[in-house]
């Protein structure tokens, strides 16, 4: 497949009464195009998040990165050291769940407007705490494709207290592919069985990846779990995915 040249800029939506930031990327060329939301890890909308909406936008389709930070750390991108985990898990545990899915409603909404956009169902992919998001936003009536990537407390919790995500399964309307390293120590091997099950038990289309030898992070080639191997195939498997949007 030909790459597309892209054009990329930054939105700001209005939610709330507050600014949402919105790293946005499309193909130059004229066109019609699904539409896909890209969320974030706790380390904000920074180069790793926002090259792999360039990359999804390089595919043909229009991609957008909210801040999902944006209500408590406006503009906040950073790197990964210790520091950088500690200060990013802060405002991740600020989250909550309603505010992130009508932010990412808001970010949906404003592709639906965009000429260039197909109308008929959006795609959805996140990683670390956008994984967890992910699974969250995959309930949303307009999202037809969720790409959830080693998204921790899925089967525990839910951003700002309540019934753990996992219970909201039964509301996906669409299809779900999880990913997986078998050496993420934040999600044990009985969790993401957890996760398959209630897929299964509703009927949801799915796919659940494991990747043996894989850490957590394994897709982010700036960070030292970056697993070659497992982020080759992942990609695949997205790319998989989302042409269900086409």
């Amino acid at each position: 497949m030909t790459e597309q040249a892209i054009i990329t800029t930054t939105v700001n939506l209005l939610q709330d009464n507050i600014q949402v930031s919105v790293y946005l990327a499309e193909p130059k060329e004229s066109g019609s195009y699904p539409g896909v939301v890209v969320l974030q890890e706790i380390f904000g909308v920074n180069v790793h998040i926002r090259e792999v909406t360039e990359r999804i936008a390089k595919l043909g389709y229009v991609a957008m990165a909210p801040a999902l930070f944006q209500r408590t750390a406006p503009g906040f991108e950073t790197g990964y050291t210790p520091e950088d985990v500690a200060t990013g898990r802060s405002y991740a545990m600020q989250t909550q769940a309603s505010e992130l899915l009508s932010d990412i409603q808001v970010a949906i909404d404003y592709l639906k407007n965009l000429p260039q956009v197909k109308k008929d169902g959006f795609g959805c992919i996140g990683f670390c705490f956008g994984g967890h998001v992910a699974y969250l936003a995959a309930t949303l009536p307009d999202i037809k494709a969720t790409a959830s990537f080693y998204g921790a407390g899925i089967t525990t919790r839910t951003p700002g207290g309540g019934a753990p995500t996992v219970t909201r399964t039964k509301e996906i309307p669409g299809t779900l592919y999880a990913f997986f390293g078998t050496e993420d120590a934040s999600i044990p091997p009985e969790q993401v069985d957890e996760i398959e099950a209630e897929l299964e038990k509703y009927k949801v289309p799915h796919r659940v990846f494991r990747y043996d030898g894989a850490d957590r992070g394994f897709f982010c080639d700036l960070r030292a779990s970056y697993n070659p191997k497992a982020a080759a195939d992942a990609w695949e498997q997205v790319k998989q995915l989302f042409s269900q949007l086409n």
